[in-house]
Protein backbone atom coordinates (compact mmCIF):
# COMPACT_ATOMS: atom_id res chain seq x y z
CA UNK A 1 0.00 0.00 0.00
CA UNK A 2 1.41 3.39 -1.02
CA UNK A 3 0.39 6.73 0.41
CA UNK A 4 0.61 8.43 -2.99
CA UNK A 5 -2.06 6.06 -4.33
CA UNK A 6 -4.37 6.85 -1.41
CA UNK A 7 -3.92 10.60 -1.94
CA UNK A 8 -4.78 10.17 -5.63
CA UNK A 9 -7.81 8.01 -4.78
CA UNK A 10 -9.26 10.58 -2.39
CA UNK A 11 -8.39 13.48 -4.72
CA UNK A 12 -10.47 11.78 -7.43
CA UNK A 13 -13.43 11.33 -5.08
CA UNK A 14 -12.83 7.70 -4.13
CA UNK A 15 -13.84 6.11 -0.83
CA UNK A 16 -11.02 4.90 1.42
CA UNK A 17 -11.39 1.42 2.92
CA UNK A 18 -10.99 0.69 6.65
CA UNK A 19 -7.58 -0.89 5.91
CA UNK A 20 -6.44 2.19 3.98
CA UNK A 21 -7.52 4.56 6.75
CA UNK A 22 -5.79 2.38 9.36
CA UNK A 23 -2.61 2.49 7.24
CA UNK A 24 -2.75 6.30 7.10
CA UNK A 25 -3.26 6.69 10.86
CA UNK A 26 -0.51 4.20 11.69
CA UNK A 27 1.87 6.05 9.37
CA UNK A 28 0.89 9.36 10.95
CA UNK A 29 1.53 8.00 14.45
CA UNK A 30 4.85 6.26 13.81
CA UNK A 31 6.20 8.89 11.41
CA UNK A 32 6.45 6.59 8.37
CA UNK A 33 4.09 8.87 6.41
CA UNK A 34 5.72 12.30 5.97
CA UNK A 35 3.94 15.54 6.83
CA UNK A 36 3.72 16.67 3.21
CA UNK A 37 1.73 13.56 2.23
CA UNK A 38 -0.58 13.88 5.24
CA UNK A 39 -1.14 17.54 4.28
CA UNK A 40 -1.94 16.55 0.68
CA UNK A 41 -4.44 13.96 1.88
CA UNK A 42 -6.19 16.45 4.18
CA UNK A 43 -6.47 18.95 1.34
CA UNK A 44 -8.06 16.22 -0.80
CA UNK A 45 -10.52 15.54 2.07
CA UNK A 46 -11.34 19.28 2.22
CA UNK A 47 -12.34 19.22 -1.46
CA UNK A 48 -13.94 15.76 -1.68
CA UNK A 49 -15.28 15.19 1.84
CA UNK A 50 -15.66 11.79 3.50
CA UNK A 51 -18.54 9.36 3.82
CA UNK A 52 -20.08 8.67 7.22
CA UNK A 53 -18.30 5.28 7.27
CA UNK A 54 -14.92 6.85 6.42
CA UNK A 55 -15.31 9.47 9.15
CA UNK A 56 -16.26 6.88 11.78
CA UNK A 57 -13.26 4.71 10.84
CA UNK A 58 -10.87 7.69 10.91
CA UNK A 59 -12.20 8.64 14.35
CA UNK A 60 -11.80 5.15 15.80
CA UNK A 61 -8.33 4.72 14.31
CA UNK A 62 -7.19 8.02 15.86
CA UNK A 63 -8.82 7.11 19.19
CA UNK A 64 -6.82 3.87 19.20
CA UNK A 65 -3.53 5.52 18.13
CA UNK A 66 -2.41 6.10 21.72
CA UNK A 67 -3.67 5.64 25.27
CA UNK A 68 -7.33 4.83 25.79
CA UNK A 69 -9.09 5.06 29.13
CA UNK A 70 -11.07 2.10 30.48
CA UNK A 71 -13.65 3.49 32.91
CA UNK A 72 -15.08 0.08 33.90
CA UNK A 73 -13.70 0.57 37.44
CA UNK A 74 -16.14 3.46 37.89
CA UNK A 75 -19.51 2.35 39.20
CA UNK A 76 -22.42 3.48 37.01
CA UNK A 77 -22.97 5.12 33.63
CA UNK A 78 -20.29 7.71 32.88
CA UNK A 79 -21.15 10.87 30.93
CA UNK A 80 -18.68 13.24 29.25
CA UNK A 81 -19.21 16.74 27.84
CA UNK A 82 -17.36 18.70 25.18
CA UNK A 83 -17.71 22.33 24.12
CA UNK A 84 -16.35 23.63 20.84
CA UNK A 85 -15.17 26.72 22.75
CA UNK A 86 -16.35 30.23 23.42
CA UNK A 87 -15.91 33.42 25.44
CA UNK A 88 -17.03 33.37 29.07
CA UNK A 89 -17.93 29.69 28.63
CA UNK A 90 -17.51 28.34 32.13
CA UNK A 91 -20.43 25.91 31.78
CA UNK A 92 -18.41 22.73 32.48
CA UNK A 93 -17.56 23.88 36.00
CA UNK A 94 -21.25 24.52 36.67
CA UNK A 95 -22.85 21.49 35.05
CA UNK A 96 -20.34 18.85 36.19
CA UNK A 97 -21.15 19.35 39.91
CA UNK A 98 -24.86 19.82 39.12
CA UNK A 99 -25.05 16.49 37.29
CA UNK A 100 -22.87 14.77 39.92
CA UNK A 101 -25.15 16.07 42.68
CA UNK A 102 -27.98 14.32 40.82
CA UNK A 103 -26.10 11.01 40.78
CA UNK A 104 -24.33 11.08 37.40
CA UNK A 105 -20.72 9.85 37.28
CA UNK A 106 -18.42 12.22 35.36
CA UNK A 107 -14.76 11.42 34.61
CA UNK A 108 -13.89 14.42 32.48
CA UNK A 109 -10.70 15.33 30.66
CA UNK A 110 -10.54 18.99 29.65
CA UNK A 111 -8.15 21.21 27.74
CA UNK A 112 -6.39 24.52 28.13
CA UNK A 113 -7.32 27.75 26.37
CA UNK A 114 -5.66 29.06 23.24
CA UNK A 115 -6.39 32.35 21.53
CA UNK A 116 -9.69 34.02 22.39
CA UNK A 117 -11.28 30.90 23.96
CA UNK A 118 -10.74 29.99 27.60
CA UNK A 119 -9.83 26.53 28.89
CA UNK A 120 -11.44 24.65 31.78
CA UNK A 121 -8.08 23.40 33.11
CA UNK A 122 -6.68 26.96 33.28
CA UNK A 123 -9.76 28.14 35.17
CA UNK A 124 -9.46 25.30 37.68
CA UNK A 125 -5.77 26.02 38.26
CA UNK A 126 -6.64 29.54 39.41
CA UNK A 127 -7.83 27.82 42.61
CA UNK A 128 -4.74 27.49 44.87
CA UNK A 129 -3.48 23.92 45.19
CA UNK A 130 -5.78 22.52 42.50
CA UNK A 131 -4.29 19.43 40.83
CA UNK A 132 -5.39 18.74 37.25
CA UNK A 133 -2.80 16.02 36.57
CA UNK A 134 -3.92 12.89 38.44
CA UNK A 135 -2.80 9.35 37.77
CA UNK A 136 -5.42 6.79 36.75
CA UNK A 137 -5.92 5.37 40.25
CA UNK A 138 -6.35 8.80 41.87
CA UNK A 139 -8.65 9.95 39.03
CA UNK A 140 -10.95 6.93 39.41
CA UNK A 141 -10.88 7.21 43.20
CA UNK A 142 -12.11 10.82 43.09
CA UNK A 143 -14.91 9.94 40.65
CA UNK A 144 -16.05 6.96 42.73
CA UNK A 145 -15.94 8.91 46.03
CA UNK A 146 -17.18 12.32 44.88
CA UNK A 147 -19.05 11.51 41.68
CA UNK A 148 -16.94 13.74 39.43
CA UNK A 149 -13.40 14.78 38.60
CA UNK A 150 -11.98 17.09 35.94
CA UNK A 151 -8.36 16.68 34.85
CA UNK A 152 -6.14 17.69 31.95
CA UNK A 153 -5.85 15.46 28.90
CA UNK A 154 -3.31 12.61 28.90
CA UNK A 155 -0.02 13.33 27.17
CA UNK A 156 -0.47 10.32 24.86
CA UNK A 157 -4.21 10.57 24.19
CA UNK A 158 -4.82 10.45 20.42
CA UNK A 159 -1.28 11.24 19.21
CA UNK A 160 -2.40 10.90 15.56
CA UNK A 161 -4.97 13.62 16.11
CA UNK A 162 -2.40 15.91 17.73
CA UNK A 163 -0.18 15.63 14.64
CA UNK A 164 -3.02 16.07 12.13
CA UNK A 165 -4.44 18.99 14.14
CA UNK A 166 -1.11 20.83 14.03
CA UNK A 167 -0.83 20.25 10.28
CA UNK A 168 -4.40 21.40 9.64
CA UNK A 169 -3.65 24.65 11.42
CA UNK A 170 -0.85 25.53 8.99
CA UNK A 171 -2.29 24.11 5.76
CA UNK A 172 -5.69 25.88 5.67
CA UNK A 173 -7.54 22.61 6.22
CA UNK A 174 -9.04 23.43 9.62
CA UNK A 175 -12.61 23.96 8.42
CA UNK A 176 -13.30 20.49 6.99
CA UNK A 177 -16.28 19.09 8.92
CA UNK A 178 -15.14 15.42 8.73
CA UNK A 179 -11.69 16.42 10.03
CA UNK A 180 -13.13 18.60 12.84
CA UNK A 181 -15.66 15.94 13.85
CA UNK A 182 -13.14 13.09 13.89
CA UNK A 183 -10.66 15.22 15.86
CA UNK A 184 -13.16 16.04 18.61
CA UNK A 185 -14.79 12.63 18.80
CA UNK A 186 -11.53 10.64 18.75
CA UNK A 187 -10.54 12.32 22.03
CA UNK A 188 -13.98 11.81 23.57
CA UNK A 189 -14.04 8.12 22.59
CA UNK A 190 -10.46 7.56 23.84
CA UNK A 191 -11.48 9.16 27.15
CA UNK A 192 -13.81 6.21 27.71
CA UNK A 193 -17.19 7.59 28.84
CA UNK A 194 -20.38 5.67 28.00
CA UNK A 195 -22.37 8.75 26.93
CA UNK A 196 -21.30 12.07 25.38
CA UNK A 197 -22.91 15.53 25.43
CA UNK A 198 -21.68 18.01 22.83
CA UNK A 199 -22.09 21.78 23.17
CA UNK A 200 -21.57 23.11 19.64
CA UNK A 201 -21.26 26.90 19.65
CA UNK A 202 -22.29 29.19 16.80
CA UNK A 203 -21.87 32.95 16.29
CA UNK A 204 -19.13 35.57 16.37
CA UNK A 205 -17.23 33.93 19.23
CA UNK A 206 -17.45 30.39 17.85
CA UNK A 207 -15.48 28.45 15.28
CA UNK A 208 -18.69 27.67 13.37
CA UNK A 209 -20.02 31.13 12.56
CA UNK A 210 -23.43 30.03 11.22
CA UNK A 211 -26.10 27.79 12.72
CA UNK A 212 -26.22 25.77 9.50
CA UNK A 213 -22.53 24.85 9.76
CA UNK A 214 -22.81 24.19 13.50
CA UNK A 215 -25.71 21.78 12.92
CA UNK A 216 -23.81 19.99 10.14
CA UNK A 217 -20.84 19.48 12.49
CA UNK A 218 -23.13 18.35 15.33
CA UNK A 219 -24.92 15.80 13.13
CA UNK A 220 -21.57 14.40 11.97
CA UNK A 221 -20.34 14.00 15.56
CA UNK A 222 -23.60 12.44 16.78
CA UNK A 223 -23.40 9.91 13.93
CA UNK A 224 -19.77 9.13 14.83
CA UNK A 225 -20.82 8.57 18.44
CA UNK A 226 -23.57 6.19 17.33
CA UNK A 227 -21.14 4.37 15.02
CA UNK A 228 -18.73 3.94 17.95
CA UNK A 229 -21.47 2.64 20.24
CA UNK A 230 -21.60 5.79 22.40
CA UNK A 231 -24.96 7.46 22.85
CA UNK A 232 -24.36 11.10 21.90
CA UNK A 233 -26.49 14.25 22.09
CA UNK A 234 -25.54 17.67 20.72
CA UNK A 235 -26.92 21.09 21.63
CA UNK A 236 -26.37 24.06 19.31
CA UNK A 237 -25.85 27.08 21.57
CA UNK A 238 -25.47 30.80 20.88
CA UNK A 239 -21.98 32.34 21.09
CA UNK A 240 -22.72 35.57 19.25
CA UNK A 241 -22.09 37.37 22.54
CA UNK A 242 -20.06 36.40 25.62
CA UNK A 243 -21.79 34.06 28.08
CA UNK A 244 -22.38 35.51 31.52
CA UNK A 245 -20.51 38.54 32.87
CA UNK A 246 -17.04 37.20 33.67
CA UNK A 247 -14.20 36.52 31.21
CA UNK A 248 -10.92 35.34 32.74
CA UNK A 249 -9.86 32.52 35.00
CA UNK A 250 -10.38 33.51 38.65
CA UNK A 251 -13.22 35.84 37.62
CA UNK A 252 -15.01 32.93 35.96
CA UNK A 253 -14.52 30.69 39.01
CA UNK A 254 -16.16 33.41 41.12
CA UNK A 255 -19.09 33.49 38.67
CA UNK A 256 -19.34 29.68 38.80
CA UNK A 257 -19.73 29.92 42.59
CA UNK A 258 -22.38 32.62 42.25
CA UNK A 259 -24.29 30.49 39.74
CA UNK A 260 -24.15 27.38 41.94
CA UNK A 261 -25.58 29.44 44.79
CA UNK A 262 -28.54 30.62 42.70
CA UNK A 263 -27.15 34.10 42.03
CA UNK A 264 -25.63 33.66 38.57
CA UNK A 265 -26.33 35.67 35.40
CA UNK A 266 -29.64 34.77 33.78
CA UNK A 267 -28.14 33.60 30.47
CA UNK A 268 -25.45 31.42 32.05
CA UNK A 269 -27.93 29.89 34.50
CA UNK A 270 -30.46 29.06 31.79
CA UNK A 271 -27.87 27.47 29.50
CA UNK A 272 -26.37 25.46 32.34
CA UNK A 273 -29.78 24.11 33.34
CA UNK A 274 -30.30 22.82 29.80
CA UNK A 275 -26.79 21.32 29.51
CA UNK A 276 -26.93 19.72 32.97
CA UNK A 277 -30.41 18.33 32.28
CA UNK A 278 -29.09 16.58 29.19
CA UNK A 279 -26.24 15.06 31.23
CA UNK A 280 -28.72 13.87 33.85
CA UNK A 281 -30.93 12.38 31.13
CA UNK A 282 -27.98 10.69 29.38
CA UNK A 283 -26.87 9.30 32.75
CA UNK A 284 -30.33 7.76 33.18
CA UNK A 285 -31.04 9.62 36.42
CA UNK A 286 -34.25 11.06 34.96
CA UNK A 287 -36.86 9.38 32.75
CA UNK A 288 -37.54 12.51 30.71
CA UNK A 289 -36.07 15.93 30.02
CA UNK A 290 -38.61 17.87 32.11
CA UNK A 291 -37.74 15.84 35.19
CA UNK A 292 -34.05 16.31 34.42
CA UNK A 293 -34.51 20.11 34.20
CA UNK A 294 -36.28 20.18 37.58
CA UNK A 295 -33.47 18.16 39.13
CA UNK A 296 -30.82 20.48 37.66
CA UNK A 297 -32.61 23.62 38.90
CA UNK A 298 -32.99 22.16 42.39
CA UNK A 299 -29.29 21.25 42.61
CA UNK A 300 -28.36 24.81 41.59
CA UNK A 301 -30.58 26.42 44.23
CA UNK A 302 -30.43 24.09 47.25
CA UNK A 303 -26.65 24.22 47.60
CA UNK A 304 -26.01 20.55 46.76
CA UNK A 305 -24.19 21.31 43.49
CA UNK A 306 -22.01 23.96 45.15
CA UNK A 307 -21.08 21.50 47.89
CA UNK A 308 -20.25 18.93 45.21
CA UNK A 309 -17.89 21.45 43.54
CA UNK A 310 -16.18 22.11 46.88
CA UNK A 311 -15.88 18.35 47.47
CA UNK A 312 -14.31 17.79 44.04
CA UNK A 313 -11.87 20.69 44.46
CA UNK A 314 -10.79 19.41 47.89
CA UNK A 315 -10.37 15.86 46.55
CA UNK A 316 -8.09 17.23 43.81
CA UNK A 317 -5.91 19.14 46.29
CA UNK A 318 -7.53 22.56 45.89
CA UNK A 319 -8.34 25.03 48.65
CA UNK A 320 -12.15 25.11 48.72
CA UNK A 321 -12.11 28.05 51.16
CA UNK A 322 -11.60 30.24 48.07
CA UNK A 323 -14.96 29.00 46.75
CA UNK A 324 -16.72 29.72 50.04
CA UNK A 325 -15.11 33.17 50.27
CA UNK A 326 -14.37 34.31 46.72
CA UNK A 327 -12.94 37.57 48.05
CA UNK A 328 -9.76 35.58 48.75
CA UNK A 329 -8.91 35.38 45.04
CA UNK A 330 -6.15 37.76 43.95
CA UNK A 331 -7.39 39.81 41.00
CA UNK A 332 -5.48 42.21 38.75
CA UNK A 333 -4.09 45.10 40.81
CA UNK A 334 -5.13 47.59 38.10
CA UNK A 335 -8.88 47.86 37.54
CA UNK A 336 -10.18 50.18 34.85
CA UNK A 337 -13.75 50.97 33.89
CA UNK A 338 -14.59 51.21 30.18
CA UNK A 339 -17.35 53.77 29.58
CA UNK A 340 -19.86 53.71 26.76
CA UNK A 341 -18.98 56.26 24.05
CA UNK A 342 -22.65 56.77 23.12
CA UNK A 343 -26.24 56.11 24.12
CA UNK A 344 -28.51 53.47 22.60
CA UNK A 345 -29.08 49.75 22.39
CA UNK A 346 -26.05 47.51 22.05
CA UNK A 347 -26.44 45.93 18.62
CA UNK A 348 -23.20 43.99 18.78
CA UNK A 349 -20.89 42.68 21.49
CA UNK A 350 -18.55 40.72 19.23
CA UNK A 351 -17.55 37.72 21.33
CA UNK A 352 -14.27 36.91 19.59
CA UNK A 353 -13.04 40.51 19.80
CA UNK A 354 -13.98 40.70 23.49
CA UNK A 355 -12.17 37.41 24.07
CA UNK A 356 -9.12 38.85 22.31
CA UNK A 357 -9.27 41.88 24.63
CA UNK A 358 -9.09 39.50 27.62
CA UNK A 359 -5.97 37.91 26.10
CA UNK A 360 -4.36 41.37 25.91
CA UNK A 361 -5.02 41.71 29.64
CA UNK A 362 -3.16 38.43 30.28
CA UNK A 363 -6.16 36.15 30.81
CA UNK A 364 -5.41 33.93 27.79
CA UNK A 365 -2.62 32.59 25.60
CA UNK A 366 -1.44 34.03 22.31
CA UNK A 367 0.73 30.91 21.84
CA UNK A 368 0.62 27.51 23.54
CA UNK A 369 3.65 28.49 25.66
CA UNK A 370 2.27 31.84 26.89
CA UNK A 371 1.91 32.35 30.64
CA UNK A 372 -1.53 33.13 32.05
CA UNK A 373 -2.34 35.78 34.66
CA UNK A 374 -5.12 34.09 36.66
CA UNK A 375 -6.31 37.43 38.09
CA UNK A 376 -6.70 39.18 34.73
CA UNK A 377 -9.92 39.49 32.78
CA UNK A 378 -13.13 41.40 32.15
CA UNK A 379 -16.43 41.87 33.95
CA UNK A 380 -19.10 42.91 31.46
CA UNK A 381 -21.74 45.27 32.80
CA UNK A 382 -23.56 45.52 29.46
CA UNK A 383 -24.03 42.94 26.72
CA UNK A 384 -25.78 42.65 23.37
CA UNK A 385 -29.39 43.86 23.54
CA UNK A 386 -28.90 46.07 26.63
CA UNK A 387 -29.81 49.77 26.68
CA UNK A 388 -26.89 51.99 27.70
CA UNK A 389 -26.30 55.71 28.23
CA UNK A 390 -23.16 57.57 27.15
CA UNK A 391 -20.65 57.53 30.00
CA UNK A 392 -22.21 54.47 31.63
CA UNK A 393 -19.80 51.57 32.38
CA UNK A 394 -19.69 48.85 29.73
CA UNK A 395 -17.07 46.75 31.50
CA UNK A 396 -14.35 46.64 34.14
CA UNK A 397 -10.89 45.46 33.11
CA UNK A 398 -8.47 43.65 35.45
CA UNK A 399 -4.72 43.45 34.73
CA UNK A 400 -1.29 43.87 36.27
CA UNK A 401 -0.56 47.14 34.45
CA UNK A 402 -2.29 50.27 33.21
CA UNK A 403 -0.69 49.74 29.79
CA UNK A 404 -2.43 46.38 29.34
CA UNK A 405 -5.75 47.93 30.34
CA UNK A 406 -5.38 50.78 27.84
CA UNK A 407 -4.52 48.36 25.05
CA UNK A 408 -7.46 46.08 25.91
CA UNK A 409 -9.86 49.04 26.21
CA UNK A 410 -9.33 49.91 22.54
CA UNK A 411 -9.97 46.30 21.50
CA UNK A 412 -13.06 46.07 23.70
CA UNK A 413 -14.66 49.28 22.40
CA UNK A 414 -14.13 48.05 18.83
CA UNK A 415 -16.28 45.02 19.66
CA UNK A 416 -19.38 47.12 20.41
CA UNK A 417 -21.88 48.73 18.04
CA UNK A 418 -24.87 50.86 19.07
CA UNK A 419 -28.25 51.77 17.56
CA UNK A 420 -31.64 53.27 18.30
CA UNK A 421 -33.62 50.01 18.15
CA UNK A 422 -33.04 46.86 20.17
CA UNK A 423 -31.59 43.97 18.14
CA UNK A 424 -33.61 40.85 17.54
CA UNK A 425 -33.15 38.33 20.33
CA UNK A 426 -32.08 34.71 19.88
CA UNK A 427 -32.63 31.69 22.12
CA UNK A 428 -29.57 30.42 23.97
CA UNK A 429 -30.16 26.84 22.82
CA UNK A 430 -30.90 26.85 19.10
CA UNK A 431 -31.28 23.12 18.43
CA UNK A 432 -30.90 19.65 19.94
CA UNK A 433 -29.60 16.77 17.84
CA UNK A 434 -29.49 13.09 18.78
Amino acid sequence: MRMVDLIRKKRQGGILSDEEIDFIVRGCTDGSVPDYQLSALMMAVCFQGMTKEETVRLTLAMAESGDTVDLSEIDGITVDKHSTGGVGDKTSLVIVPVAAACGVKIAKMSGRGLGHTGGTVDKMESIPGMQTALDKKAFFDVVNRVGCAVIGQSGNLCPADKKLYALRDVTATVDSIPLIASSIMSKKIAAGSDRILLDVKTGSGAFMKTQEKAEALAREMVEIGAGAGRKTVALITDMDRPLGHAIGNALEIIEVCETLNGRGPEDLTAECVELAANMIYLGEKAADMETARRMAKTAMTDGSAFEKLCEMVTAQGGDASYLRDTGKFTLGKVQRQVLSPESGYILRAHAEQIGSASVLLGAGRETKDSEIDFGAGIILHKNKGDLVKAGEPLATLYAESEGKCLQAEKALLAAYAFGEKAPQGHPLVLARIE
